[in-house]
């Protein structure tokens, strides 16, 4: 340790080296801020580059994908309307073919109703009687016809007098036994009225007609199985939907050819297109990028220059004042008052001069003073 003889240069230069060394810190700090923003606004860069390219190959792409499904979309549309005029086609077919096999049947129960009609003519019997309903009522003779008559006596004989019950104002035993006398009398009393008037009178003819009439019943049967056998015939060759068939192969193939196109685009577009968009982009912020990167490494270099240089600094004021001037005391302010003591005599040394700062510190600091 040397001993010094000018305190006064001793310590303006300590005090230099210490305001040089806040001046290298403060710039350490301006640097520091500058390249953490200069790298922030690098990254943003880089994230539009990013976004731009991600958005304009979105963009593409969906155009693409929209220009062929706008094409299948009518490809389906037309595939339908084919389909839909083949249905058309077969189910006209199906009919005309229904109507050529039953044609014999329908002209026996055009004869047969034409036979009942003047059969009944001829014995004088009411029109009425020739209808589904009468024969239920009167004769009857298949499930069909029992469950109408069933049904007939039903409605006859318990919802309209129950309805008509539930109609009137006065409810009571009595007068619901009365309503279901009057109906009972009114529709068995008509019942057997028309039978007398009818089935009596001209039961030879009706018997015929119920014949008659199975035998239509016979025959509608017979073109309910013709109608189902030929509905669930699967072969279709009769009806000549050959134009039809070879249409909507026409279409299914361009449809198929459609998407085998699309599918390459997008294969194409994935391998080659996007790279080409994606350079681009990118040539065209190429140099701005590249130029913000230079800027942020050349702070970098700087920031580390200045770092090695604050190093340097700290160890040159703890070599050459750290072991006369204890660390509180290495500020600008500290070593002016250290050197007003010195040169006006109110400390002969410096660890007189730092002892005395500290009592006076001291004293400032104690309560009540």
């Amino acid at each position: 340790m040397e001993v010094i003889t000018d305190y006064g240069t001793f310590l303006r230069e300590a005090k230099s080296a210490v305001q040089e060394l806040d001046r290298m810190k403060e710039q350490q700090e301006r640097l520091a801020r500058q390249l953490k923003q200069d790298q922030k606004a690098l990254e943003a860069g880089k994230k539009q580059v990013e976004d731009a390219i991600a958005q304009t190959t979105k963009k593409r792409k969906n155009d693409i994908t929209a220009g062929y499904d706008k094409e299948l979309s009518k490809g389906q549309e037309r595939l339908k309307k084919a389909r839909s005029k083949r249905e058309k086609a077969k189910s006209q077919g199906v009919k005309e073919r229904i109507v050529e096999e039953t044609a014999d049947l329908r002209d026996d129960n055009r004869r047969i109703r034409l036979q009942i009609r003047t059969l009944f003519q001829q014995e004088h019997v009411p029109a009425f009687c020739n209808t589904g309903w009468y024969y239920a009522l009167y004769f009857p003779r298949w499930p069909g016809e029992f469950l109408q008559l069933a049904a007939a006596v039903l409605v006859c004989f318990l919802l309209i007098p129950y309805g008509i019950y539930a109609a009137i104002p006065a409810h009571g035993a009595l007068y619901l036994a009365l309503v279901y006398f009057v109906c009972a009398v009114g529709f068995g009393g008509l019942y057997v009225v028309i039978g007398n008037r009818t089935r009596d009178r001209c039961a030879q003819a009706l018997k015929e007609g119920r014949q008659l009439r199975d035998e239509m019943r016979g025959n509608n049967k017979r073109m309910r199985v013709i109608t189902r056998t030929i509905k669930r015939d699967r072969n279709e060759a009769i009806y000549n939907l050959e134009k039809y068939d070879d249409e909507i192969a026409q279409i299914e193939q361009s449809m198929k050819e459609m998407a085998a196109k699309k599918k390459d685009a997008l294969n194409a577009f994935e391998t080659v297109t996007r790279n080409i968009i994606a350079d681009e982009i990118t040539e065209g912020s190429r140099e701005k990028l590249e130029s913000m990167k230079r800027q942020c490494e050349e702070e970098e270099k700087q920031l580390k220059e200045l770092e090695n240089a604050v190093k340097d600094q700290n160890l040159h004021i703890t070599d050459c004042y750290g072991s006369y001037i204890a660390r509180e005391f290495l500020t600008p302010e500290k070593l002016d008052e250290l050197a007003d003591r010195m040169q006006n005599g109110t400390a002969s040394s410096l660890s007189e001069a730092m002892e005395q700062l500290k009592k006076n510190a001291h004293n400032q600091n104690r309560p009540g003073l």
